[in-house]
């Protein structure tokens, strides 16, 4: 039987959005043009050719938003500042309203006794920064200080907790190097670029918090999967290691001292030529913590393509996983081998699970909204924690993607993640089977297992 109190009085409680999945009000109060903006107003671009219009209109209804987290039972209101509303071109003018805007959501987070963790970039870069090269001109590194320390200066006297950025690998990857997400660029170049001067960005936006806010609670968020051969052939235990080097190594081990991880990957020696004097050193930053956010495993076997990993993934849908609404492999029991993982680097002080969250079909009947399979998952990814805290590993906290429904990206409404469901027509939000359980668990009653 799962208790709260079997997770230690510090451990923290959370939820977590981001601004332009919950926002909307894309337009509003002098915000400018994100390239999420620009990528969706191509409606061939998003499933179902939906229209993200207001999204789940947190813009207009936080305060709502935030007393459901209250309500539910949470310590922690995890958050993402739009770029493009503080700074509509990426640098230079500030908008005041977009300041005053997250100034009201901050005060309403500590009225609620809610503890803020503010992300600073999650996805919504600039168009106007795109226009001039995005994260593939190094210019990046200045602009993204400047915003840092516009934000740290504007709240920092309310909010000591920041995740730097969300994702990197997430946004580097599919927007730089596939072309799936916004900006829509393709090719190693591309990718290598972006991914570098990114790191940097995490590295000195932390060290520029850390100038202005001594005691600010540092940490970056990044994505991660447990990547295993799909059998014991040397070449596929190979291709598996250079996927995980990929997907769990590439962002944190410069982030940590350590380098790139070309062990495995000889190929990322080409992001040399990116490099500048000094770039090595500057990479790093001591965080005082590392968000972990796991999805979904990976079954990997060698390949032919695409070149530089050549390794592949075997589609979870022709192996019979478990699968989420995306189709991708739901397998609780990997959190802990990634705590473990991670655990291993003398440098990682603490974890937190920043984002830990599925998408089901939820069942409607009346006013009741069924998520049971959503339920049994965050159980058991909670046992898999308590199993990791009983072998020595500081897992400090669980922030749950999502509180409300709301925009998956390229996905579109379709996916739901959330505790809370939202009829789009209506906003009308009702909290779901999964909420309930929080809720009484978080009032620290015996689960029902």
């Amino acid at each position: 039987m799962l208790k709260r109190k079997d997770f230690g009085d510090t451990f923290k409680w959370g939820v977590t959005i981001s601004a332009f999945q919950n926002e909307g009000a894309a337009y509003t109060d002098g915000k400018g043009p994100s390239i999420w903006d620009t990528f969706t107003q191509d409606t061939n671009n998003i499933k179902n050719g939906d229209q993200i219009g207001d999204a789940s209109e947190f813009y207009q209804r936080y305060e709502e938003d935030i007393e459901l987290t209250k309500q539910l039972g949470f310590e922690v209101f995890r958050f993402s500042i739009s770029w493009p509303r503080i700074m509509p071109t990426g640098t230079g003018k500030i908008n005041q309203p977009g300041i005053d805007f997250y100034n009201r959501l901050i005060n309403c987070c500590i009225k609620n006794q809610l503890t803020p963790y503010v992300t600073l970039y999650h996805w919504d870069l600039p168009q106007a920064l795109q226009d001039k090269g995005g994260w593939c001109n190094r210019e990046i590194i200045s602009w993204f200080v400047e915003y840092v320390e516009i934000c740290v200066n504007s709240f920092g006297d309310r909010v000591f907790n920041w995740v730097v950025m969300n994702e990197p690998m997430s946004f580097t990857g599919l927007g730089y190097f596939m072309g799936y997400h916004a900006p829509e660029k393709k090719g190693i170049v591309s990718f290598l670029k972006a991914a570098h001067h990114t790191i940097l960005c995490m590295a000195k936006g932390g060290a520029k918090i850390r100038e202005l806010q001594a005691d600010a609670n540092i940490g970056v968020a990044l994505s991660c999967s447990y990547v295993k051969p799909v059998n014991k052939l040397k070449k596929n235990i190979k291709a598996a290691k250079r996927i995980e080097a990929s997907l769990n190594r590439f962002f944190i081990e410069p982030l940590l001292g350590l380098g790139y991880p070309s062990d495995v990957m000889p190929a990322l020696k080409l992001v040399k030529a990116f490099l500048k004097d000094g770039d090595e050193n500057e990479m790093s930053f001591d965080f005082d913590f590392i968000g972990l956010q796991y999805y979904f495993r990976v079954v990997a076997k060698h390949s032919l393509q695409p070149l530089v990993l050549f390794a592949d993934e075997i589609h979870p849908t022709t192996r019979k996983a478990n699968l989420n609404a995306m189709n991708l492999d739901v397998y609780p029991k990997g959190l802990y081998k990634l705590l473990k993982f991670y655990d291993a680097y003398p440098q990682v002080k603490k974890m937190i699970i920043t984002e830990s969250g599925v998408c089901y079909p939820d069942f409607l009947a009346g006013d009741r909204i069924h998520d049971a399979r959503r339920l049994k998952y965050h159980q058991k990814m909670l046992k898999q924690i308590l199993k990791a805290q009983s072998n020595g590993i500081n897992v400090d906290g669980y922030f749950i993607w999502t509180l409300t429904d709301n925009f998956e990206w390229k996905e579109g409404f379709e996916p739901r993640f959330g505790l809370v469901h939202i009829d789009y027509e209506s906003q009308k939000r009702t909290i779901k089977h999964s909420g309930h359980w929080f809720k009484t668990f978080l009032n620290k009653k015996t689960s029902i297992d």
